[in-house]
């Protein structure tokens, strides 16, 4: 009898191949791939792919997961032709925006090693000869993207992972998920019943139906998305021939949403343009026997929705003139409400795991890490980004995933800003501040359907009484767009010299309580937690590897009650998911029903204190310390933190006292200059004090000594989740490290992602950044390698020129910590 699992894999397309033969790479023996399809083309969006594989883009572990597809994909070898073909990739840009996003763009890659240089029209048309280089700027190429063959690529894999022992099942339509004691046990398939210890989903569009049947919601939507194929073209005769079929560089015309390559002598061209096709799985048809011209997975070409896409293509390819549309249709894949893909174990069935609305693209590298999930418990990838455990319940509502995945399709070639706001849907949460916030002229962002102020426009009267060395250069016109300088200058200021308040109410608080909570906790973080009652402790939640998996502040309120302030719902998912067995500990999000204002600034406690009977001295509520208070009579939690690096407190209240809170505080400051404060200002002046954030600046593939945050690790407390993993480490002993920069031209405001150089090269990449409004300067964080040590020049590629920067002492500002605890 084996002794790996037993493995169970819905889908023998891209991902169900890839990760067949990831697995049984791995030794892992017992597995079995169904589809409802015939083998080996099912019928599936593989079976479809027109297999353009452009590995950069601004997620390291996107990138990351196209770049092993594209090193896995060269590897293979097929009887009838090749699966990989490399030749290459040119993004074209017809306007002034595009051409500086190419250049944007070449900076993610060679922030994550991807070769690739912005090149003149001339040297365009050289590349692809079919382009009119008069109608062109410049583009972006990377010699090593290129072409996968989908369909051949399974067929190889498949082979590989049947001569290790896989079975691949063709025919089986999988109509239930089989579980017993919240574990899954297997499928029940048209076939009969498949027994599993571990059953992975990879069944593309109809992803959202298989996890229906464990109960799991899968936040996916079918979309339709055209693709044709002209005449033979006379420019292309006696090019390629069936075995190379390729030559040209896979072409893409972002500004008008096409794609072109070959097809030895026809071009194919793939258009976004069109109306969003949502696709009802109902629509599709079943077919027994699926063909290249046939399958459930392409539906009839609509010649209409192609008609203006086709009159640009013939505008930048005058080969295309006089030529024709032979055939071509409406293929279904899908897209989320994010643009990302969807990977995780099902939180009530433990064992049923999902890969979905994954493109060939990313195929391989999404199959290694889900491999690495099961056999080794940890991704060697960040994961965050692709979890489908990121969305909160709103996100997941069929009109949420609907209208969202619908703006995704329309959007994804669009040059998008990173602050750019999502339009709809909005004010889907709102805390109880919403109203006092609308009034003093807020402008919000939206994350994960909170609605946040970023600045407020009643503050924009006050930029004229700012100190002169306060007052902001103006910025690029990129780093300035969302974002209004002059008020986040004021806000800042405020902050530091009088006193703010923050809603900081969007960030995830659980409620942890019982007798097993103290245990509990102490074995999932990195810092000691039996500590008394009203203590808060900074610490840190680690993987087994010793990656940071989250950061979090934990408040004691009572011997078994604790207050955890999370980064997101893959933290409470975890959290779930650790819980004992015997029922000892209870975990409850609280969010929804409390809210939370940061007060801060040197002011903080003359605003505060006149209105509690409580002691808010710093010898009655220290820093790091909470208490149950009132203020003005309504009862509130406050805890001595600040996430800016200033007097004040996170104060805790529930939801109906909310805008009473906020009226009562916003009154009693009035007299001391009190201001609303959003996002903006609060990420300037969190980085000044070199604060982390999780997801940003540190993720699972980093450890705490690299991090900048070795000492909210406690490793004599006792056991923890990553202890042995990061013991005999410390800060001297890295090779990497998160460095602080600051920034010699004053107008370039660094966004994130950009490559850090040391002596020409790239070493590494920005994680965040702003403008330092207490220091005059742009400022941002990096990882660099450990020897670019305090004082080392560096250089940022910034768009199409280099920015000077130098390492710096962190914190930047009051790194004695005098001002925090007063």
């Amino acid at each position: 009898m084996g002794t790996t699992p037993r493995v169970v894999i819905i889908g023998a397309g891209i991902v169900g191949a890839n990760l067949a033969d990831e697995l049984t790479e791995r030794g892992w023996d017992r597995v079995t791939v169904l589809d409802q399809g015939p083998l080996p083309l099912t019928g599936g969006s593989t079976s479809h792919a027109p297999g353009l594989v452009y590995q950069t883009g601004p997620s390291k572990t996107m990138t990351g997961f196209a770049a092993y597809t594209v090193e896995k994909f060269t590897g293979l070898e097929a009887d009838d032709g090749w699966c990989f073909n490399p030749v290459g990739g040119l993004e074209i840009a017809t306007t002034p925006e595009r051409l500086a996003d190419l250049h944007r763009k070449q900076g993610w890659a060679a922030s994550w090693g991807i070769p690739g240089e912005v090149v003149g029209p001339e040297e365009c048309a050289k590349l692809h000869p079919l382009l009119d280089a008069d109608r062109i700027l410049g583009g972006f190429h990377t010699p090593t993207d290129g072409l996968a063959k989908a369909s051949r690529v399974v067929a190889v894999l498949a082979g590989r992972a049947e001569a290790r022992g896989a079975v691949f099942q063709g025919g089986t339509r999988v109509v239930g998920v089989k579980h017993s004691g919240a574990r899954v046990t297997g499928v029940e398939t048209t076939q009969g019943e498949v027994p599993a210890d571990i059953v992975v989903c990879c069944a593309g569009f109809w992803g959202r139906e298989v996890g229906a049947m464990a109960g799991m919601t899968v936040p996916l939507l079918p979309m339709a998305h055209q693709y044709a194929r002209t005449a033979p073209l006379p420019e292309l005769a006696g090019r390629n021939d069936e075995r190379i079929e390729a030559r040209l560089p896979i072409l893409r015309h972002q500004d008008r949403d096409l794609y072109f390559r070959e097809h030895v002598d026809r071009l194919g061209i793939g258009s976004y343009a069109h109306r969003p096709m949502a696709v009802g799985l109902d629509e599709l048809p079943r077919l027994d026997a699926p063909t290249e011209e046939a399958m459930p997975s392409m539906l009839a070409f609509t010649g209409e929705d192609f008609a203006e896409s086709w009159e640009h293509g013939r505008r930048l390819l005058p080969a295309l003139e006089q030529a024709r549309i032979e055939d071509g249709f409406n293929g279904v894949f899908s897209f989320t409400p994010d643009g990302g893909p969807l990977i995780g174990e099902s939180p009530e069935v433990a064992g049923f795991w999902i890969a979905e609305a994954v493109w060939v693209t990313h195929s391989a590298g999404v199959a290694r890490s889900v491999a690495q999930l099961l056999v080794d418990g940890r991704s060697e990838l960040d994961l965050h980004g692709c979890s489908v455990h990121r969305f909160d319940e709103i996100e997941t509502a069929d009109a949420y995933v609907e209208e969202t995945s619908r703006q995704n399709f329309i959007e994804i070639y669009d040059v998008k800003h990173p602050l750019q706001p999502k339009l709809s849907p909005r004010d889907l949460r709102t805390s109880p501040f919403h109203a006092r916030q609308k009034e003093l002229g807020a402008v919000f962002l939206e994350s994960h359907g909170w609605e946040r102020p970023h600045w407020y426009g009643a503050n924009a009267a006050l930029a004229k009484d700012l100190p002169m060395d306060w007052r902001p250069p103006s910025r690029d016109a990129w780093s300035g767009m969302f974002h209004d300088t002059s008020i986040v200058a004021v806000e800042a200021w405020k902050t530091r010299n009088a006193v703010a308040m923050y809603d900081m109410t969007s960030l995830k608080r659980v409620e942890v309580t019982g007798p097993g909570a103290l245990a509990y906790l102490d074995r999932l973080t990195t810092g000691k937690m039996d500590k008394t009652v009203g203590a808060v402790t900074y610490t840190l939640m680690l993987d087994d590897a010793g990656g940071v998996r989250s950061d979090i502040t934990v408040a004691r309120l009572d011997e078994q009650e604790f207050q955890i302030g999370v980064n997101g719902n893959i933290d409470l998912d975890y959290l779930r998911r650790e819980l004992p067995g015997d029922g000892s500990v209870r975990v409850r999000d609280i969010t929804g029903g409390t809210c939370c204002i940061g007060v801060w600034g040197p002011l903080a406690r003359d605003l505060v204190q006149p209105l509690t009977r409580d002691d808010f001295s710093h010898e009655g509520l220290r820093f790091f310390r909470c208490k149950r208070a009132r203020i003005a009579g309504i009862p509130v939690t406050a805890m001595r933190l600040s996430y800016v690096g200033e007097l004040g407190w996170e104060i805790y209240t529930s939801a109906e006292y909310g805008q009473r809170l906020w009226d009562v505080l916003f009154e009693a400051g009035r007299d001391l200059g009190v201001v609303a404060a959003g996002r903006a200002a609060f990420n300037s002046l969190r980085l000044e004090k070199g604060y982390r954030a999780w997801g940003a600046d540190m993720t699972t593939e980093h450890d705490p000594y690299e991090a900048g945050v070795g000492f909210a690790v406690r490793p004599d407390k006792g056991p923890f989740v990553g202890r042995d993993a990061i013991a005999g480490r410390d800060e001297g002993s890295v090779e990497r490290r998160l460095s602080c920069l600051t920034v010699d031209d004053r107008r370039s405001v660094l966004l994130g992602s950009e490559p850090v150089l040391l002596d020409g090269d790239p070493a590494g990449y920005i994680t965040s950044a702003a403008f330092s409004h207490t220091l005059g300067t742009p400022i941002a964080y990096a990882w660099l390698p450990a020897s670019a040590t305090v004082g080392t020049p560096v250089e940022v590629q910034y768009f199409d020129r280099r920015v000077r920067a130098t390492v710096a002492a962190e914190p930047l500002v009051d790194p004695e910590m005098a001002r925090i605890r007063r």
